[in-house]
């Protein structure tokens, strides 16, 4: 009898813990964005079963009809919260939605009516909303692309008028034309937030302050600045000739992480202004490009890691960095992984910004460019080792053909390369990897039942090319050349104001019938998973393709170029998008075999997320293409998957 009773116990606890409902309820999953969730009724062996149980289409498309250059910068990269049955996600244009999470029916909907007219912004999308309760109160808050920082009632979807003046925070004023990209961080009664600014366009940019607010009623509570100006400040003698009052940028436009238990708040910043021109801001330039340990409730600076020295090639921080317990030799260190745009990946220890990985700092190439000095060291780490694209030869160029790819060598020969870290140059430097990565916003997860670190890469270069100010015959002359090319991208050209140049930069890829294809070696982009304990990949596949696969049906080992990231559950498996060509993905977290693709109806660039509710687990993606990159369809919904129903 007593056996049974035991027996009835368990089912019963059994029973109680499958139906118990599992939130997402933070950007990441949690403060720290592992992006991991304890949920496993989705397991590697039923994951095919996978189906739509419902999309909502947000209409946002039609907001940017006969406005070119809003479709062309938009990107419904949204990942959306899940509290309480309710599911939260911004549109490009800052529209918030509240739906019914098991059903996608609408429960309200929230415009704060950005002026699309405007064509100053650099970017068009909202990676997300954040998420904040006293037990009594719910907020929704969001960061605009037009620079407001808005608290919305999470079960109205009104505006919180007691917050800021009439429910949001303009925070350009004092600093100047910001935008917010990124969901904003929660601490306590504390909401803090970065901004995103476009950084090529002079010396004197906006400065990329970081400020927290308090929740109850918008009111500043601290404030700080990547660039130093107090010169007092260690940090600030590496702003040489008190070029920290002249310079901008340095801002935090990635996702902001928290460590609630130690009141500490973790800043990836981003490069000073402008990217590719140090020359008006010589020394290391502390506190940009780095990670930034903040008091949460006060601000006062804990310590940095800086993973660029005098940045000159756009390497921000773009990934949330990742908190985590490291365990070595029984002992758990609370911990931070820094994933970086170069493919290097640094592990520290959360309290005290020390290295529990090891790195060392190598001699670097020299800048031949009049006016610039570059770092003579750059930190590389040794564990894990460096992913993607880092030091190339001719030999690695390719080409669809003989005679393109001969093409490209010779083209690779006039450039300058000397490995990763090579200068920008007036003949045109070969950056590898280029500006999109490596690692970029889409950033890493964690699978703390594994150990394992999960990421996707982008394995793409960039031309740079400095373009002397006072000579513009040949930058005319150089951009003309680029533009005669039928299968060149269009070059992206910046001004950088206050500089002796301009700059033009280009994705070292072109474009066919078939697609686009880079012009070193496949794979373009990949999946991948690092063992923490030791440091090690266990494991690499490509994640996508580019082009036409009946054309050319080898192109679908070719990989992608991805924007977006992964999310993991405890039955091992990891789900993403993130590529060209519309499928969403899951492998097994384990061994990185492909067991799972769903073709959407647009592409995925945007970071997966998952729940459970009424005992049902579900996966979202939106599913809405980004502008920039014009081999994405274009789309609108929020996508959901769950498995097959008997009933």
């Amino acid at each position: 009898m007593k056996t049974y009773c035991l027996m009835a116990i368990a089912l019963l606890l059994g029973y109680l813990c499958i139906g118990q409902d599992v939130d997402w309820r933070c950007y990441g999953n949690d403060a720290g964005g592992q992006r991991w969730a304890d949920i496993d009724q989705v397991t590697p062996e039923n994951v095919e079963q996978l189906t739509v149980a419902w999309s909502f289409n947000t209409g946002e498309l039609a907001r940017y009809r006969n406005r070119n250059y809003l479709m062309e910068r938009a990107a419904f990269e949204a990942t959306p919260l899940v509290i309480g049955a309710t599911m939260y996600f911004p549109t490009p244009s800052n529209q918030v939605f509240a739906l019914d999470a098991r059903t996608g029916q609408q429960k309200w909907h929230f415009d704060p009516k950005v002026d699309l007219f405007r064509s100053e912004f650099s970017e068009m999308t909202c990676r997300g909303v954040s998420y904040w309760s006293d037990g009594n109160r719910a907020r929704i808050l969001m960061g605009t692309i037009d620079g407001r920082l808005f608290s919305i009632d999470a079960h109205s979807g009104k505006v919180d008028e007691a917050f800021g003046k009439g429910g949001y925070v303009d925070l350009k004023l004092g600093v100047g034309l910001v935008q917010v990209t990124s969901a904003p961080a929660i601490c306590g009664d504390l909401v803090i937030v970065g901004s995103s600014i476009g950084d090529n366009n002079r010396t004197n940019d906006p400065r990329g302050v970081v400020r927290a607010f308090r929740i109850a009623d918008g009111s500043e509570v601290w404030r700080f600045d990547p660039i130093p100006t107090n010169p007092d400040d260690p940090a600030f003698q590496q702003w040489e000739h008190n070029s920290a009052y002249r310079t901008g940028a340095a801002n935090v436009w990635a996702t902001i992480s928290v460590d609630r238990e130690h009141d500490l708040v973790f800043l990836p910043t981003s490069s000073p202004g402008p990217d590719y021109y140090g020359g008006e801001r010589l020394g290391n330039n502390d506190y940009a490009n780095s990670v930034v340990a903040l008091k949460a409730s006060t601000g006062a600076y804990q310590w940095h890691f800086q993973v660029v020295h005098h940045d000159i090639w756009d390497y921000d921080i773009p990934a949330q960095p990742l908190l985590f317990d490291y365990v070595k030799d029984g002992q758990s260190t609370p911990a931070v992984a820094i994933g970086t745009k170069m493919g290097h990946i640094f592990v520290l220890d959360r309290l005290t910004g020390k290295a529990l990985l090891p790195y060392e700092e190598r001699a670097m190439p020299q800048s031949d460019v009049p006016g610039e000095r570059t770092s003579p060291t750059q930190p590389i780490p040794i564990k894990p080792a460096p992913l993607g694209l880092q030091n190339l030869t001719v030999e690695d160029v390719w080409g669809p053909t003989p005679a393109e790819l001969e093409k490209t060598r010779k083209d690779w020969l006039t450039r300058r390369y000397e490995g990763i870290f090579t200068p920008p140059s007036l003949r045109g430097t070969i950056v590898s990897p280029g500006n999109t990565g490596g690692i970029n916003w889409g950033g890493m997860s964690y699978d703390p039942q594994r150990n394992l670190l999960v990421t996707n890469i982008n394995r793409f270069v960039a031309l740079i090319q400095l373009l002397p100010r006072h000579e513009p015959d040949k930058v005319t002359a150089y951009l003309n050349e680029v533009r005669n090319d039928d299968n060149q991208i269009d070059p992206e050209t910046n001004r950088m104001l206050g500089t002796p140049y301009r700059m033009s930069r280009l994705p070292y890829v072109k474009a066919t019938d078939s697609g686009i294809w880079a012009m070193t070696k496949p794979p373009w982009g990949t999946i991948l998973a690092i063992d923490l304990g030791s440091g090690e990949k266990i494991w690499e596949r490509p994640l996508g393709y580019m082009g036409d696969i009946d054309q050319h049906p080898e192109y679908k080992d070719f990989g992608s170029i991805n924007l977006g990231g992964t999310c993991l559950t405890a039955s091992g498996l990891t789900f993403a998008a993130a590529t060209v060509d519309n499928h969403i993905r899951a492998f097994e977290t384990r061994t990185g075999k492909l067991l799972w693709e769903h073709e959407l109806p647009a592409s995925g660039i945007a970071t997966p997320m998952t729940y459970y509710i009424d005992g049902k687990q579900y996966i979202a993606i939106a599913a809405g293409g980004h502008g920039k990159n014009r081999l994405t369809i274009m789309g609108e919904e929020m996508v959901v998957f769950c498995l097959e129903s008997d009933e």
